[in-house]
């Protein structure tokens, strides 16, 4: 069996088939999957979608490429919608300097990262992190103001290095389909490198779908062919890898 630590079935993508779409996940051994908001309204949808369905489990919070969506109401309304039973996370949250260049937005960024982070350590709940190309800054701040919490890197895309660190801070680094694509130059060594206990694996669906779907809407199921390329790469069996995810995955999130 199989966890998808991390995807968006609220997306508009999966509207004319999100059941089908879940069918399909455990038809093929994903036998839970957690949905991260991006925004309040997504996090009220990924928070409904656990209410009404059995396999679901959800994360809120407000991602650093949304920072106009955060205001001084807004950590109370992740509070409250915390207090749902399913959801287990505080995310997807932390930095992305991809597209934002501006020095003060950066700040901005930071910011409300760290609020976040307060938030989880007020809540007692796990962070899920976005980090895309602020790396240092990341690192940094997991060093001096994620004390205590714990979390994971999601679609992981540092170096080795920041990984061994992010490992020592008992935290997890999320592995998607980037792992099966011929240009991942980094990240095979990585994960061979990782010790078990530290790796999750996702799908970011409807985002980077794993070779062979790689072009095509991703979707929870395709989780499995990520575990694939991580026991190819490892050299376990498919049923360890799924073993010892899910594991990591009930570790973190207490599913």
């Amino acid at each position: 069996m199989f966890i998808d630590t991390h995807c968006h079935l609220e997306d508009e993508n999966f509207s004319a088939d999100r059941a089908e779409v879940i069918e399909r996940a455990k038809l093929s051994g994903v036998e839970r999957i957690i949905n991260f908001g991006s925004t309040l309204k997504s996090s009220e949808a990924v928070t409904e979608l656990a209410k009404n369905f059995s396999e679901l489990y959800a994360g809120v919070g407000i991602h650093p490429e949304e920072i106009d969506d955060f205001d001084a109401n807004t950590c109370a309304r992740l509070a409250e919608l915390a207090a749902v039973k399913k959801v287990v996370a505080i995310g997807e949250i932390g930095l992305d300097y991809h597209w934002e260049k501006d020095p003060s937005r950066r700040l901005i960024q930071q910011k409300i990262f760290v609020a976040q982070l307060d938030l989880a350590r007020q809540l007692n709940l796990p962070v899920c992190v976005h980090d895309r190309d602020a790396h240092a800054d990341t690192l940094k701040i997991l060093q001096t103001e994620a004390r205590g919490l714990r979390g994971v890197l999601h679609c992981y895309s540092g170096s080795l290095e920041t990984a061994r660190e992010v490992f020592k801070l008992d935290w997890f680094i999320g592995v998607d389909g980037p792992l099966t694509f011929k240009n991942s130059a980094k990240l095979p060594e990585i994960v061979k490198a990782a010790p078990r206990d530290r790796i999750l694996i996702e799908t970011d669906a409807p985002y980077l779908a794993p070779v062979p779907h790689r072009g095509k809407r991703n979707e929870p199921a395709y989780v499995v062919d990520v575990a694939k390329k991580l026991a190819e790469l490892r050299n376990e069996t498919l049923d360890e890898v799924g073993a010892y995810t899910s594991a990591n995955a009930k570790n973190l999130y207490g599913l």
